[in-house]
């Protein structure tokens, strides 16, 4: 989950597809009203080539990793007028026996998953009995692209914490210029890329692979996507993982409101006491608040005195990404000595783009992630606000000393200027879905774990494993032992847990 399109129809070219003849059983699988032309498709498996995967990390295995694509309906309210996207998608092969096929999503919304299955490698227990496949969502990756003609970045360029009104003033003009290019880019597509039209690409997905339900492990963003299919097709929902929850029984927007909150608390209740034990290395202080000081200090500096052009909004995006994962702890630790001793010019702006490696890619556009996102987000559920409400609400988050990016509440308020109707959210309550199993750290930044708890109080039959001492951002296969045994008890056995809490992992020891 992040913060932060081609005029009119987008020629599509779908490769690796072939047309095949129905399997015996699809239509027993095909209960939920798939057009023939899509349901009677034939997934052509193939060693996937390093150029179908975006967002690869360098030095990624894809030994073993499978490529396909099939076509979907561009619009699932008309699906019989044949005007097709593609979906790209990948699958890692079980090692045993094949009994279900656990469909991953990394985030976002938007975050392209087509090469996601390669971090579920070391998972033995569910790999010897479920293919993994990975997703690039509808917008993004190496499925049909929208995009933002490069303009999302906009959004966090201009400090808040500069309460000049020319300076705020600016800082809306700039997400309005971003809400019209995504806008007029996208065309007629982009009210089309959302929750709803994804979730039905998954239904379909499901048919292709012959399965009569499927499994679910989804990050951040992918929780929503997940609780969404989950309420849609019951039926169709096999055992369910949503991992660093989205508060996704509220719209985009209260969910995102709570990110001041998380990032600031881990930030001061994790990253700093952590840095202060390791100030023999990094001499920013012994005590938490003595390093903040530190930090503050130096802000108010490069604010003054950009680097290479980069000032303390491009610093603290970088700082942003290096809080999801505690093992990025020293890395941050390095920046901030870094850019305090200025050894080297840029070091914010290389920190950010390093950072966000992992989850910026390039299919047809370099930003289709961006327009998957803005287009999802303000697309689908109510915005509420004005410019006058946007500017009180970033000076209460200032005053509350949710500091991190600003507060955040004014650079995130693209969607204040989408012009177009939103398209509605259904109610997501549970009742009738099967249990789903959410997880979550007690200091995640991305997904605070009051949204969490509040979407786990409001999803009937939802269980929660609450990781304790932990605030990172994505658990399961991250190298927590108690984590990956109930999740994959889960996953593989079908034993629902009860609530519980399990302790998290230690923070990193950095190199001497």
């Amino acid at each position: 989950m992040k913060r932060l399109l081609t005029a009119g129809v987008i020629p599509v070219v779908v490769g690796g597809l072939l047309a095949g003849a129905v399997p015996a059983s699809a239509s027993t699988l095909n209960t939920t009203g798939i057009p023939g032309y899509y349901s009677g498709q034939t997934l052509d498996w193939h060693p996937c080539a390093a150029d179908e995967l975006v967002t690869l990390p360098p030095g990624t295995d894809i030994g073993g990793l499978e490529c396909a694509s099939y076509r979907t309906p561009r619009d699932w309210d008309r699906p019989n007028e044949r005007q097709d996207l593609t979906i790209a998608v990948s699958r890692l092969k079980s090692t045993g026996p094949s009994t279900a096929s656990v469909l991953t999503n990394p985030g976002g919304p938007g975050g392209p998953g087509r090469w996601f299955p390669v971090t579920f490698r070391g998972q033995d227990k569910l790999r010897e009995h479920q293919d993994v496949i990975g997703i690039d969502v509808r917008g993004t990756g190496k499925s049909t692209n929208v995009t933002c003609r490069n303009t999302a970045d906009l959004v966090n360029q201009l400090d808040p914490r500069d309460r000049d009104p020319r300076n705020l003033n600016q800082i809306l003009a700039n997400a309005e210029h971003v809400a019209r290019s995504c806008q007029n880019a996208s065309g007629e597509l982009g009210p089309l890329i959302t929750t709803y039209q994804t979730i039905k690409d998954y239904d379909l997905l499901r048919v292709l692979l012959g399965r009569e339900k499927i499994n679910w492990v989804g990050y951040s963003g992918g929780t929503w996507l997940g609780a969404h299919y989950a309420q849609q097709f019951p039926q169709r929902t096999g055992r369910f993982v949503l991992d660093s929850s989205t508060e996704f029984t509220t719209t985009w927007q209260k969910s995102f409101d709570r990110q001041a909150v998380g990032f600031e608390r881990r930030w001061r209740q994790d990253f700093l006491p952590w840095m202060a034990r390791y100030d023999a290395k990094y001499h920013f202080g012994t005590g938490g608040e003595e390093v903040r000081q530190a930090y503050e200090r130096l802000r108010y500096a490069l604010s003054r005195n950009p680097i290479n052009g980069n000032g303390p909004m491009q610093l603290e995006y970088a700082m942003i990404y290096l809080l999801y994962k505690k093992a990025s702890f020293p890395a941050l630790a390095d920046l901030l000595v870094k850019v305090r001793a200025g050894l080297e010019n840029g070091a914010p702006e290389q920190a950010k783009a390093e950072a966000r490696a992992a989850v910026k890619g390039a299919g047809d556009f370099p930003d289709a992630q961006d327009g998957t996102f803005w287009n999802t987000v303000c697309g689908e559920g109510r915005f509420t606000g004005t410019r006058e409400s946007l500017i009180r609400d970033s000076q209460r988050n200032l005053d509350r000393g949710l500091l991190l990016a600003g507060g955040g509440t004014l650079n995130a308020s693209v969607c204040l200027f989408w012009d177009k109707q939103p398209r509605p959210l259904p109610k997501l309550d549970g009742k009738g879905v099967p249990p789903v199993l959410i997880v979550q750290s007690e200091h995640d930044p991305a997904t605070p774990i009051e949204g969490a708890k509040k979407a786990h109080a409001g999803f009937a039959n939802s269980r929660m494993l609450t990781v304790t001492g932990e605030g990172d951002h994505g658990l399961y296969a991250g190298g927590n032992p108690a984590v990956d045994k109930v999740v994959d008890a889960y996953l593989v056995d079908g034993v629902v847990p009860a609530d519980q809490s399990v302790t998290g992992m230690p923070l990193p020891t950095p190199a001497p």
